[in-house]
């Protein structure tokens, strides 16, 4: 029997089956993990490109999202499983996503031209609102706040899985207390155009800055048009800082007030106007889908996404069940 001071030990075996895409700073496989007696699991890697190895600024921002991850278990989060070491460098097993990213999500919509359905965009960020306020309450074993925050929430950071549901990733730039070293003040990190005003100043972020990238992606999807964006990334900085943000009801008058107050709630540049925290805004978006209808589910997300990638998706869910959403959908046309 072993005994909990005691270590196991085994030797990690990975067999490589595609990669799925690569960037200026790693490239992310899809994987086998193989065990004992045949045991087989389908992960995702990440690996740091060779010549980055050397920079440990870069090795430690790593780590650092390794270890702050491991211990994020939501339904809405990309569940990270283990570091590893390999040849002077690291990699980072993942959960696999068997989806899309929100960003394609988009552009499938523009390539068929077939508009988002409203509810649906709502659903997402009401996902992608519970994966933050979950991160944000996190505490450690003493039961500290940790003190987390995102920095990167954008819609190439958002999947969808074809399953139906949500999952926010990438960690890779978050700030939390003790456990990666906060850079504030000295870099920016993060997609321009998805930053908080205080976040493209330089100045301390803490949850609500999380808040305003949450009310940008909203913005963008129900408008499909960017908010903020300049020819170069100090320009889009310039705008996020004080271009004038319209009031959606404005820009997008078939939007419905209740979703059009709690887009320009989350978009306030002053941090005490806004949304304090994530969960706050998520229950609003939920009331407006559920408080007097049946809203979409992750049943709902599944079947949209079966009829958008029909190639890529089949139907996990038994047909005799209904979805009343789905079903106005398909009378609406939208599907």
């Amino acid at each position: 029997m072993v005994e909990p001071s005691q270590w196991i030990t085994d030797e990690n075996r990975f067999r490589i089956v595609r990669e799925i895409a690569r960037g200026g700073m790693g490239i992310v496989y899809q994987a086998v993990q193989l065990g004992a007696e045949g045991f087989e699991k389908r992960v995702a890697l990440k690996v740091i490109l060779g010549d980055l190895t050397a920079d440990r600024e870069f090795v430690d921002m790593f780590i650092g999202e390794a270890k702050l991850v491991a211990d994020l278990v939501h339904e809405n989060i990309v569940q990270i499983y283990q570091l590893g070491a390999l040849d002077g460098g690291y990699y980072m097993s993942l959960e696999f996503i068997d989806g899309v990213t929100l960003e394609d999500f988009v552009l499938r919509h523009q390539a068929i031209g077939r508009p988002l359905p409203l509810e649906l965009c709502v659903f997402i960020l009401a996902r992608v609102c519970r994966a933050l306020e979950y991160a944000h309450t996190k505490v450690d074993d003493d039961g500290n706040l940790l003190g987390i925050v995102h920095r990167d929430v954008s819609p190439g950071n958002v999947l969808l899985t074809y399953g139906g549901v949500v999952k926010l990733t990438d960690f890779g730039i978050a700030k939390a207390r003790h456990l990666m070293r906060d850079q504030e003040g000295e870099i920016l990190l993060g997609k321009a155009r998805y930053m908080s005003p205080e976040q493209a100043q330089f100045k301390a972020t803490d949850r609500r800055s999380d808040v305003f990238s949450a009310g940008i992606i909203l913005y963008e999807l129900l408008t499909g048009e960017p908010l903020f964006e300049g020819q170069d990334t100090i320009v889009t900085l310039e705008s996020v800082v004080s271009r004038e943000v319209r009031p959606l009801a404005e820009v997008a008058p078939r939007v419905p007030a209740a979703v059009c107050g709690i887009v320009d709630k989350a978009l306030q540049r002053d941090v005490r106007r806004r949304y304090q925290t994530a969960g706050a805004m998520g229950f609003d978006l939920e009331h407006f889908m559920y408080s007097n209808r049946f809203g979409p589910t992750n049943i709902s997300l599944h079947r949209y996404m079966r009829r958008l990638f029909p190639a890529a998706v089949s139907d996990l869910i038994d047909p005799s069940v209904t979805d009343p959403y789905f079903e106005r959908l398909r009378a609406e046309g939208a599907v």
